[in-house]
């Protein structure tokens, strides 16, 4: 029997098969195309290539948070079932979800003191969650509690590296992740922005590159230059929205950093693509510790916001 029952939601972006496993239960987060809302369910029943193809002809497609019914009627199924509970959170920095889900886990916890339900803010969105994940799930099996593995997630996610590069920046700017300014001149400059996530799960801007092959070639860069030491978790994630091409690229590009990396291949699914566009390209790895960059100011204010001072 399974110590702990893991809860994981869509924005993961991991391909079916490695989330469609036993005490694991998927949140399906929803996405409104055409008028119709919708559930992400990792292009289960549509192409990735339909979904972007519709951007690409003029498709606006936006996003919601999930539903307070949608997390009390899965936390309490949870606790029905008697085992530990662990829910890693879609990034708080991108999205209202996870307050939600700490508010909605307080109720339920009330009128069930005995359970075990503990939901972590994975600070990760995409890919970058995905990892944390997928290697979750790895630490789950090898026979973590509940409690060690929230443990485990709270410090991992600071390890957790990427870097992303997007077509343009007008559909993170139309959904409101980016400041219209930063879009505006990312076009003006014909560029292809590079993104990574800051420790607060936000999205920052962290490079230009002149050309997607470029880009590419500075992903592969970023690997080489933050993998983690000693040959540990030596896989990586690639996401991309409809760009077959840029994924050969990148893994030649990263085999001739480290000929032993092995790869796990996603498509950026239908609530993360509404807001990047096709063409983006993700690489997501274990590597240095994010900490490490933060000034002292930030790090005060962080002991701050989570009540350590």
């Amino acid at each position: 029997m399974l110590q702990c029952h893991l809860i994981i939601d869509s924005c993961c972006d991991l391909p079916p098969s490695l989330v469609d496993l036993e005490g694991v239960t998927l949140l399906r987060f929803p996405y409104i195309l055409d008028g119709e809302v919708c559930e992400d369910d990792m292009f289960r029943t549509q192409s990735a290539h339909d979904f972007y193809e519709a951007m690409r002809n003029g498709a606006e497609p936006s996003t919601s948070q999930l539903s307070m019914p949608v997390l009390k009627e899965t936390f309490e199924a949870a606790i029905a079932s008697g085992v530990p509970t662990v829910y890693l959170s879609f990034t708080s920095g991108l999205s209202g979800s996870f307050d939600v889900a700490m508010l909605i886990r307080d109720q339920v916890l009330a009128e069930h003191p005995e359970a075990e339900l503990y939901v972590v803010d994975t600070m990760l969105p995409s890919i970058a969650e995905g990892i944390l994940v997928y290697e979750a799930i790895r630490q789950r099996d090898k026979g973590l509690t509940a409690k060690e593995l929230a443990c485990w997630a709270e410090e991992a996610h600071y390890f957790v590296n990427e870097q992303f590069m997007v077509d343009d920046l007008k559909a993170l700017q139309r959904g409101g992740r980016i400041p219209a300014t930063v879009a505006v001149a990312g076009s003006a400059l014909d560029v292809k922005p590079l993104l990574s996530v800051d420790v607060e799960g936000r999205l920052a801007i962290s490079g230009m590159a002149r050309g997607r092959k470029k880009g590419v070639k500075q992903l592969a860069e970023f690997y080489a230059k933050n993998r983690a030491e000693l040959g540990l978790r030596r896989y990586a994630l690639i996401g991309h929205s409809d760009c077959p091409k840029d994924v050969e690229r990148l893994k030649d590009a990263l085999l001739k950093v480290d000929a032993d990396l092995m790869f796990i291949e996603c498509n950026i699914g239908p609530v993360i693509g509404s807001h990047v566009g096709p063409g983006m390209i993700a690489l997501s790895f274990w590597g240095g510790d994010k900490r490490e960059n933060m000034s002292v100011a930030d790090r005060i204010a962080r002991k701050v916001k989570r009540g350590d001072m």
